[in-house]
């Protein structure tokens, strides 16, 4: 297929400096949780990414010294010459692709705790530690660190450059960069050079400039990504006033412009809450005050909202993170005319939460990532069949219909048989909650993948037993009939049933989005904890219902932290309405309402006529497969000589957990058998005699 050309546009070079782009796909430098703790997962992950037709590779925040350590995460640095020779791999890994390798220079000022150094954190300002509310505060900086940090960013460029990066960066953005704390009048109560006045708060970010380009001496591009707006109000950074002011300042002075909004959560917002393209009306006065190119994200996936924002003079080049981990081939697809085939990133943030509990990347739509070195998993391509077995899977939720692509895309012969009148499971229910549309294209685009091969059939409508899959013909039967909310409230809070659940009519997750509400006030019970207990109270509420969201944690909606959203939520349930309970359980449940309890006085709550919806744990409907595994023999006869389950019926998970399962399964399927870890392992190597 030829690229149709109205995307010619996104596929010019654009000189950086010293260095030209082959293209205008720029994947901005973005956490992978791989760093320095994973160095060749990250290298196989980085030329990936560059195969897929990325023109330029950005890796993650790279520290400059040990005063600027993020710990717990394991971000790469560049303290040394032996943290030199570690990236110099990544770097020739990219340039295999003859794409442009960009380093994200950074010193972190106070925005962690240097948890693994244990040096003492430097600021503008004598203030606490940013991060998780450390009880340890930064010392104010006198104007001999702000000369150390300035030669320690020119040592690390120099770094840089000797193993060959494209573009260096000064980082200035996510209040995780120094420059932007000094910027800042949140972070910055200085009285001297550095304080005070817009100019003064910003010469350290022209300094950093100056400093980065004398050490590149012209054989690396210099950019600065830059915060343009704090999206705090008056009080902190606003494109109109201190955004407008620094890139009028020093226009023409780096090579490249990578601006953004901060913090992280505007940043990378997720899609419940920020449309793609968000950041477009703060970042679009850049290009009007300078020369130089202009790199923006925005969660692009669509190729016409991309065009739209080189021709509407937004940016020069397309920046993107979440989309590139969905889909590293991207560019390649659009250059190749196949749409179609995009894994459009559904903004669930599942990959910042990898990030917050310092876990290996993941991803929602692409479940390679990560393992691209570690099992060796390439996003496009996959071993072909090992036999010529026929495959049946029950349930076409997202664990079946992944398991279902990856083996027809393997070349097997398979049925994907459905209960429900269209294939996605939890996914075509749970998008039809408020502000989750897009979590449907985990669905759509396998439906859309699957109609492409041949080998596949899919039968929907029909609820197969026992009995069926005997006699089905099929010798490879994998069960992947998903989970239901329980009904008696048992998860993290109560490990028994709730007093009164099994005599009074309760409702759970299931109910609300089958269309079965209640018709009176409401205690949404959260014990689940994540997007589920915010979202089905949001929906109530805007059906006009009288809603009190309860939570045993001191938080209401605790995991969402780690996509950024929390806050997003909390704020929306507090619009509508909505009481939140935190600190507090269910206590009891019968037919004149629910009975609360106060965790930190012990005191009761009645709700006089209330209804208990429960958010709570699942559990997997597997009834199907243990009916199956419970005699050998029968499978025997039937000649069925695998029998599987992936997904919520094996676990209940998120629908990440959900469409890696399924794909993990469709990869070992006739594969070799692997020893006691079933994966390759990173390990540090001791320096002999030392």
């Amino acid at each position: 297929m030829a690229r149709d050309p109205r995307y010619d546009v996104l596929f010019e070079p654009v000189r950086i400096g010293p260095k030209t782009a082959k293209n205008r796909f720029y994947q901005v430098p973005h956490t992978n949780a791989m760093g320095w703790r994973n160095p060749h997962g990250e290298r196989v992950y980085a030329a990936v990414k560059a195969e897929g037709g990325w023109a330029t590779v950005c890796g993650e925040q790279c520290s400059i010294h040990p005063s600027a350590d993020t710990g717990p995460f394991c971000d790469t640095r560049l303290w040394d010459e032996g943290d030199a020779r570690q990236l110099g791999a990544l770097v020739d890994a990219i340039h295999a692709y003859d794409a442009l390798a960009g380093i994200e220079l950074a010193h972190s000022g106070f925005a962690f705790g240097n948890r693994m150094t244990r040096e003492t954190n430097l600021a503008p300002s004598a203030l606490p530690v940013l991060f998780e509310w450390d009880p340890v505060a930064a010392r104010a900086m006198d104007l001999e660190d702000i000369a150390a940090v300035r030669r320690w960013q020119a040592d690390a460029a120099r770094r840089a450059v000797s193993i060959g990066y494209d573009i260096v960066y000064v980082y200035a953005a996510h209040a995780m960069g120094l420059p932007q704390h000094f910027l800042s009048p949140l972070t910055n109560q200085r009285s001297d050079e550095y304080g005070g006045s817009m100019e003064n708060r910003a010469r350290l970010i022209g300094e950093m400039i100056e400093t980065t380009l004398e050490a590149c001496a012209d054989r690396a591009a210099v950019a600065i990504r830059f915060a343009v707006d704090e999206m705090q109000g008056s009080a902190g950074i606003t494109w109109e006033r201190e955004g407008v002011f620094v890139v009028e300042a020093f226009a023409e002075l780096p090579d490249l412009w990578d601006v953004n909004v901060s913090g992280w959560e505007h940043d990378s917002g997720s899609s419940r809450f920020y449309v793609e393209g968000h950041q477009e009306p703060y970042i679009r006065f850049v290009k009007q005050r300078t020369t130089k190119p202009v790199v923006g994200v925005g969660r692009y996936t669509s190729p016409d909202a991309m065009l739209a924002a080189i021709e509407g003079g937004v940016v020069d080049l397309i920046g993107a993170a979440r989309p590139s981990i969905a889909d590293p081939f991207l560019p390649k697809k659009i250059e190749e005319g196949r749409l179609d085939d995009i894994r459009e990133c559904i903004g669930c943030n599942i990959c910042v939460a990898s990030e917050n509990t310092a876990a290996l990347l993941r991803c929602t739509q692409n479940p390679a990532i990560g393992e691209e070195w570690r099992r060796g998993w390439h996003p496009e391509t996959i071993e072909k069949r090992g036999s010529e077995r026929q495959v049946l899977i029950v349930g076409a939720g997202p664990a079946g219909l992944e398991c279902a692509r990856a083996l027809g895309q393997r070349g097997y012969d398979l049925h994907l048989v459905e209960a429900e009148s269209e294939p996605g499971g939890r996914v075509a229910r749970e998008s039809r909650l408020p502000g989750l549309a897009a979590w449907d294209r985990v669905a759509a685009w396998r439906r859309g993948q699957i109609k492409q091969l041949k080998s596949i059939e899919v039968i929907t409508g029909t609820r197969l037993g026992a009995q069926d899959v005997l006699d089905y013909g099929a010798d490879t039967v994998v069960i992947a009939t998903g989970a239901a909310w329980r009904r008696d409230g048992v998860s993290h809070n109560h490990r028994q049933p709730i007093p009164g659940v099994a005599d009074t009519p309760v409702f759970t997750p299931d109910d609300i989005m089958a269309g079965r509400h209640p018709d009176g006030p409401v205690v949404v019970f959260d014990d689940d904890h994540y997007y589920m207990g915010g979202v089905i109270a949001e929906l109530l509420a805007r059906d006009g219902l009288a809603v009190a969201l309860a939570c045993p944690l001191p938080t209401i909606s605790h995991w969402t932290a780690h996509t950024l959203e929390q806050e997003r939520v909390i704020a929306r349930l507090v619009e509508l309405g909505v009481e939140l309970l935190p600190n507090t359980t269910l206590a009891a449940i019968h037919t004149e309402g629910v009975e609360l309890t106060d965790l930190l006085t012990g005191k009761r709550i009645e709700r006089a006529g209330a209804r208990a919806v429960l958010v709570a744990s699942r559990l997997p409907d597997d009834a199907l497969y243990r009916e199956l595994a419970g005699d050998t023999e029968w499978l025997a006869r039937a000649g069925i000589a695998t029998l599987g389950r992936v997904g919520d019926a094996l676990a209940p998970g998120t629908i990440q957990s959900a469409v890696y399962a399924g794909h993990r399964f469709a990869r070992e399927l006739d594969a070799p058998p692997v020893g006691t870890v079933p994966f390759r392992v990173e390990r540090l190597a001791l320096d002999a005699g030392k």
